[in-house]
């Protein structure tokens, strides 16, 4: 029997549009699972692109105005992909009213208002979860499972970055990721979540850090309210406007567990197009992942004998973790899209069985709260303990 969800979502950007296709494809990628999504309502505050969603998405309605998907009586799940400014309230009101709540990443703007947002779902008890996508790749999965299972021995050095050329031209337009105000933090909550957590993922939490920061453009054009996205471009001479947060971040840290690391995140370095990637190092074998070819992992396990080490390269099949969900045999790759799909069933799979599920505001706090030492380490220069941030 069919586990009918119903499903509001909020902001009908490009995010909240692949977040919609991604709930449609649960039934046919999962039709074992009885999970059934429904798009009962969406809302975006810009009319022509939330009627859009609803004649292309097939939404029962299209709204302008968010509260009514948190009133409406068949929503039982809220996805937020509204701008960063926005999360708060909505969690707050979607909490109340007791839905549960997926939620773009960054939750919050700043560390102390993920720390709130993850109060208020915890005290309302609802399931949450966030937008860490980057877990979901077969190989990533494949990678954790093989540290798991202690493969690569006692881990000694992990390097994580995110280095992306999305902003690298000064005619990037001034949208609102790029204001303090808005979007809060900038490559720090933008990508660099995504470094954190993704070494939670594999090696654990972080102990302490030493940090860095740097804006290089330092203005841009002004945006077109309700057009295009984060990479639409200006034209030379447009009127510009002043960039009010940070487009690198960069950190040395050392784990709970004693691996030493370092996390870099970028949004306007020229060259990497989408190079989130890993590098993780043990006692025994050493593996690495980089987006830009995400059906690949790069295992080195030696023999005893010494006569073939060296890095193999893996390359995805059916018999990883998800990949036949999408295609049969060796080598057919997945993309961004079936990222997010994954993600969505995982977030379903929470709600129809009502059990909190990874990640949830609960890892999103734990990212806050590195980012937060991170913040501290710009102003002192120096090492910062991670401490937590949890509201009781």
């Amino acid at each position: 029997m069919a586990h009918k969800i119903g499903i509001g979502i909020i902001g009908m950007g490009w995010m909240g549009q692949v977040h919609s296709r991604s709930y449609l494809q649960i039934p046919r990628r999962f039709p074992e699972s009885g999970i059934d999504p429904q798009l009962v309502i969406c809302a975006d505050d810009v009319e022509a692109r939330a009627k859009q969603a609803q004649s292309t998405l097939g939404f029962g309605e299209a709204v302008t105005d968010w509260r009514r998907i948190v009133d409406h009586p068949a929503v039982q799940a809220i996805n937020i992909t509204a701008p960063n400014q926005m999360h708060l309230e909505i969690v707050a009101a979607a909490a109340a009213a007791g839905k549960h709540i997926f939620c773009e990443k960054p939750v919050g703007r700043y560390p102390q208002e993920t720390a709130e947002i993850e109060s208020i779902a915890r005290q309302a008890g609802v399931l949450t979860f966030v937008g860490y996508n980057y877990r979901w790749p077969p190989m990533v999965m494949h990678a954790r499972q093989l540290i798991r299972d202690g493969k690569l021995g006692e881990l000694t050095n992990y390097r994580g970055r995110f280095l992306v050329m999305f902003a690298s031209n000064p005619l990037n337009r001034l949208t609102w990721r790029f204001d303090r105000e808005l979007a809060g933090y900038g490559a720090l909550v933008c990508v660099a979540s995504h470094v954190t957590d993704l070494a939670h993922y594999l090696v654990g939490p972080v102990k302490r850090v030493v940090s860095d920061r740097r804006t290089f453009i330092k203005e841009r054009p002004l945006p077109d309210p309700g057009r295009g996205t984060h990479f639409s471009m200006g034209k030379p001479g447009d009127p510009t406007g002043e960039v009010t947060n940070e487009d690198y971040t960069g950190a040395l840290v050392e784990f709970q567990n004693g691996c030493q690391g370092t996390f870099e995140a970028s949004r306007t370095i020229f060259g990497p197009k989408c190079e989130n990637a890993f590098d993780v190092y043990g006692t025994t074998g050493a593996l690495s992942w980089n987006y830009e070819q995400l059906n690949e992992l790069q295992l080195y396990l030696p023999g005893e004998d010494g006569m073939h080490e060296g890095y193999t390269r893996l390359l995805t099949s059916d018999r990883y973790p998800y990949q036949a969900s999408f295609v049969p045999g060796d080598a057919n790759g997945i993309g961004y899209d079936d990222l997010k799909v994954v993600e969505a069933f995982e977030f379903m799979k929470s709600v129809a069985a009502g059990e909190q599920s990874q990640p949830g505001f609960a890892e999103a706090l734990a990212v806050a709260e590195v980012q937060a030492a991170m913040i501290r380490s710009w102003e002192t220069g120096s090492w910062e303990e991670v401490k937590s941030l949890r509201k009781d």
